[in-house]
């Protein structure tokens, strides 16, 4: 999942961000550009004023036309991904949910969200590119915080988030028993795998190995999972 603007510092709708204007106080929620105005969307609105709680970010997910990641209040508009980012998410899905059915664990892919309790007592929703999720959850239900698996698929723009801060809080989630870092464009997977009260580190590369995943059950080769991706 690529980041592509983080509130105020890079300038995603704050009422100092240069050819930009939200009205002050008392302002309407009017955006200009230039000679072009757009009424901003609540979600826009409460990012300006620095009032994002969860049940706002929530609500205004429910209507964004872009998804938008939340850490302690602040939030982070993201865009899509390369061609190859996608395959080696969408394989994943495939061949794991293929492997699930009939079974109590189900996989989900970028839509739903993941929430996790920050160690300062703050709260996070992210949307890894797959889980696998092995407790119930209701229909009808915005996100989980409880995954067995997490995969997240590293590109660039990424990589600093998913190898570190991610890794921070996904490895607290007391569900997890598996989080895997992708390459986008070459067979080779990092997975941190629980191991008593910490997590142990695995390298694995080469489409000749096999990614087993015995906690829900999934074997998925290397070869398959990163099928039809061109390697740069």
């Amino acid at each position: 999942m690529e980041v592509v603007a983080r509130r105020r510092k890079r300038g995603l709708i704050s009422g100092k961000t240069e050819g930009a204007g939200l009205g002050g106080e008392g302002g309407n929620g009017l955006l200009a550009r230039g000679h072009i105005f757009r009424y901003l969307s609540p979600m826009e609105l409460a990012v300006a004023d620095n009032r994002v709680s969860r049940e706002e970010y929530l609500e205004g997910e429910l209507s964004s036309k872009v998804k938008h990641e939340y850490v302690a209040g602040h939030v982070y508009a993201m865009s899509g991904g390369t061609l190859n980012h996608y395959r080696v998410a969408g394989n994943f899905l495939r061949l794991a949910g293929n492997q699930l059915l009939g079974k109590s664990c189900f996989p989900t892919g970028s839509d739903f969200k993941l929430n996790v309790a920050l160690i300062d007592g703050n709260e996070a929703f992210y949307y890894p590119d797959a889980m696998v999720i092995c407790e119930p959850v209701s229909g009808d239900s915005l996100y989980t915080d409880s995954p067995t698996v997490i995969l997240e698929v590293l590109s660039p723009s990424t990589r600093r988030d998913d190898e570190i801060l991610k890794l921070r809080d996904y490895l607290t989630i007391p569900s997890l028993q598996s989080y895997i870092l992708a390459e986008a464009d070459s067979p080779l997977l990092t997975i941190h795998r629980r191991d008593g009260d910490g997590f142990r580190r695995e390298m694995m590369a080469g489409l000749d190995a096999v990614l087993d995943l015995p906690e829900v059950g999934v074997g998925i080769p290397l070869a398959e999972l990163y099928r039809d991706v061109v390697e740069r």
